[in-house]
């Protein structure tokens, strides 16, 4: 079992399709995959641009399909922000977000990229790969 990492989900366009301010169709296999997640003990932080009203809705609505944030636009539960001394930046782990380079990948991939030990295969691959330097990758 790898150690249990913080990471921070987006909303639209990532737990479900972009329809905001309402809530789109679940993008296939979110919520499964999430849940896996949390069994296997990595803290969920919901990281969306949504506020008040919106925000809630898209809480209550992860709720009723099964998942519990450890935190919601924070770093941790009891953060309190004040934009005078806070940066919105937040601590995590991993970022899983629409609007990444190269956009979404599949959850299963997410999963898969999350817990390369499941398929060796995947794992050697990923080593393989070049480490990201900012925008630019770095040949090892």
């Amino acid at each position: 079992m790898q150690t249990p990492l913080k990471i921070a989900v987006d909303f639209d366009g990532t737990i479900v399709e972009h329809k905001y301010p309402e809530i789109g169709k679940e993008i296939l296999f979110a919520f499964d995959t999430l849940k896996a997640l949390q069994k296997q003990k990595h803290q969920l932080i919901l990281w969306t641009y949504r506020s008040g009203k919106e925000l809630d809705e898209a809480v209550e609505y992860c709720r009723q399909n099964g998942i519990e944030f450890y935190a919601i636009n924070n770093s941790y539960p009891e953060e309190e922000f004040d934009e005078d001394f806070s940066s919105r930046k937040i601590e995590a782990d991993l970022f899983i977000d629409d609007r990444n380079i190269g956009g979404l990948p599949s959850w299963g991939e997410i999963y898969q990229m999350i817990n390369p030990h499941e398929n060796p295969q995947l794992e050697d691959e990923l080593k393989s790969l070049p480490r990201k330097r900012g925008l630019f990758f770095k040949k090892k």
